[in-house]
């Protein structure tokens, strides 16, 4: 009777040292949001599906803060502080360094210009101020034939060289502007964050130019709308479920100036020296790199309809293109993209 209660006490015993020991029980997921202002005005947001704990354990928040900080005090040429605004403005032809970060979105520039025969150049900077759409905040009107040639002859990205991370000029007067693919850098680089931290199921959006991966909470894939390329209007025209990539759109119809009736796009073609004027309004490109995604949006932008698909088309990229004709839109896009549209 004895050893009957010993076993007993015996087995009351192991079945409460395993529940002291068993696995404390998993928090719950949830859809958490990130969101601040960056690179002046531009509104950026994080989602992400982990546990708030997670989250104000790593001060996640504040990290994310610090590293756009740290980008727009490289790249931006509205700070004069910034490293990119030194370069612009000194006038000599010693080859300087440069951050790892800068170094790689410039060679990215340079790669881009090369394959676009020149519609991306991110040397168009001083087009971009005279048109008034750049910091120096000019009036906005029509600048003379005889200014827009004289600008031009300081466009080139053959005037500017990067060995390994040195950059230099050929010409004093070269400014670099990256806001064609520095928005998408951003992007690529808070998306290697959260990688970092662990998380794996996310969309981050910076001024528009995102990049997403996994799923959302309730396991389904993330869907981003294509907005219409309408101004003062927020409609979709489509709806795209991207998987894990980056997904950047460039469109004329929300940055531009009017003056005696004609409508002036902040998108400047390097070759002529003018905003492009043709009837391509909207490009949404789906790419690994949101740093890629955003300077192919920008160069397909300036092609055109016809040359900036049959590129797109060349190069086997996912694109798809709105052109607007009178009041009417028509749409087009690779092969290559209609694996993205949503059912």
């Amino acid at each position: 009777m004895r050893a009957l209660i010993q076993k007993i006490i015996l087995a009351t015993t192991l079945l409460m040292l395993l529940a002291c020991t068993e696995a404390p029980e998993q928090p719950q997921l949830q859809e958490l949001q990130l969101s601040g202002r960056t690179m002046g005005p531009i509104v950026y947001t994080v989602k992400l599906i982990a546990n708030k704990q997670h989250i104000e354990d790593t001060l996640l928040a504040e990290q994310v803060d610090q590293l756009l900080k740290k980008i727009n005090g490289q790249m931006s040429t509205y700070d004069p502080n910034s490293e990119l605004s030194a370069f612009n403005q000194y006038r000599g032809f010693e080859a300087r360094s440069v951050s790892p970060e800068l170094n790689q979105v410039l060679a990215e520039s340079i790669r881009l210009a090369e394959i676009t025969h020149g519609a991306l150049d991110v040397t168009v900077g001083p087009l971009v101020n005279l048109w008034s759409f750049g910091p120096e905040k000019r009036p906005e009107r029509v600048p003379s034939d005889e200014l827009i040639l004289q600008t031009k002859q300081r466009i080139g990205i053959d005037k500017v060289t990067l060995n390994q991370n040195l950059l230099a000029k050929t010409d004093a007067e070269v400014y670099v502007d990256l806001s064609a693919i520095a928005k998408g850098f951003a992007v690529d680089m808070v998306a290697d964050l959260l990688e970092q931290q662990g998380h794996h199921n996310y969309l981050v959006d910076i001024g528009g130019e995102m990049r997403l991966k996994g799923k959302k909470l309730n396991g389904q894939a993330w869907r981003i709308a294509v907005e219409k390329p309408i101004s003062g209007t927020r409609a979709v025209q489509k709806v795209i479920m991207p998987g894990d990539n980056a997904v950047a759109t460039s469109g004329d119809y929300r940055n531009y100036f009017e003056e005696g009736g004609v409508r002036y796009s902040h998108t400047i073609d390097p070759t002529t020296g003018w905003p492009i004027s043709h009837k391509l309004v909207s490009v949404t490109v789906v790419h690994p790199s949101a740093m890629t995604a955003d300077g192919l949006a920008t160069a397909i932008e300036v092609m055109g309809p016809e040359k900036g698909l049959a590129f797109a088309q060349q190069q086997q990229f996912a694109v798809y293109l709105i052109s607007k004709d009178g009041d009417a839109f028509s749409e087009t896009m690779t092969e290559q993209f209609k694996q993205y549209l949503a059912e």
